[in-house]
């Protein structure tokens, strides 16, 4: 596939694009979501988002339907398979984490949904109250934690693939979701997925649909390498899942109140900071539907 070519920050007209690190991230500035979004402004900020990876937007008073609509612009939604909708909105996933509560949710290095036959492409988070300080979110460039390994390693994981289990015991406290919850340890309230599939086996490289660039693509749900026993995946699958996350690869976003951010889950990993115990926290996530990862 021939990499698409994405525009430089002096190409976009309608909007300011800040680069927040070089490793990934930007500011967005100059849109007003709530007032409405024309199809030339979308098209840049959908330029800007495969150009950066991760963008935000300060400042964006938006009720929960203005948040829906802004995010159909980009695809179909994708419902969570475990996390209950908020009432009332079953596009839009509240995370809260109360002043009396010390276990919030993301907490381990992801991409969204990737247990699914066709994770979610893209996430949007709108922050409604942000503490006072703390709850940063944490990005990786998965193309940059690709391009940096070895010939050889690029060899050895062409063809490879990960199996992904959302429920995975693969946590710090080694117990199911609904274990979780049975316990009182599970941060958000959790539902039965039914009959949806729950574990999907995806390559460990996978390339972009629309920039054709090679990512990396594992994270906290990859339990294992198709066809490798737990014992021989596990090394392998541990020195990649903490390579992805050095340093350089990342980007550290700081929220604030009636902010907007938008990542593209098929080249990133994300980690949610938990280092604002005694405040009040509350995000609403809508996920976006993908396609099947090659």
């Amino acid at each position: 596939m021939a990499e698409t070519v994405v525009a430089d920050e002096q190409e976009f007209k309608h909007l300011t694009v800040t680069p927040l690190a070089g490793a990934l991230g930007a500011e967005i500035g100059g849109v007003d979501i709530a007032a409405g979004v024309d199809e030339e402004t979308l098209a840049e900020i959908h330029r800007a988002w495969l150009s950066h990876h991760v963008i935000y937007f300060r400042d964006q008073n938006m009720t929960p339907e203005q948040h829906i609509e802004f995010a159909k612009r980009f695809g179909d939604i994708h419902p969570h398979l475990f996390n209950k909708a908020l009432d009332g909105y079953p596009e839009i996933i509240e995370m809260l984490k109360t002043p009396a509560e010390s276990i919030n949710n993301g907490d381990v290095w992801h991409s969204d949904q990737m247990y699914t036959p066709k994770p979610a492409k893209g996430t949007m988070l709108y922050g409604r109250e942000i503490p006072p300080y703390g709850g940063d979110t944490i990005f990786v460039n998965l193309y940059l934690a690709y391009d940096s390994l070895s010939d050889g390693l690029k060899k050895t994981l062409a063809g490879l693939k990960g199996v992904n289990d959302g429920d995975t015991k693969n946590n710090t406290s080694g117990m199911s979701r609904m274990e979780r919850v049975t316990s009182g340890v599970a941060p958000l309230a959790q539902i039965n997925p039914g009959n949806a599939q729950t574990v999907s086996v995806h390559p460990l490289v996978r390339t972009h649909p629309e920039t054709g660039r090679k990512a990396l693509y594992l994270g906290y749900h990859t339990d294992q390498i198709e066809g490798w026993s737990n014992e021989e995946s596990k090394p392998l699958l541990d020195y990649l899942k903490v390579h992805a996350r050095r340093p350089e690869f990342t980007c550290r976003v700081n929220w604030s109140k009636d902010m907007l951010t938008f990542w593209d889950n098929r080249c990133t990993q994300h980690f949610a900071v938990n280092d604002y115990t005694g405040f009040q926290r509350r995000i609403h996530k809508i996920m976006i539907q993908g396609d099947t990862p090659f």
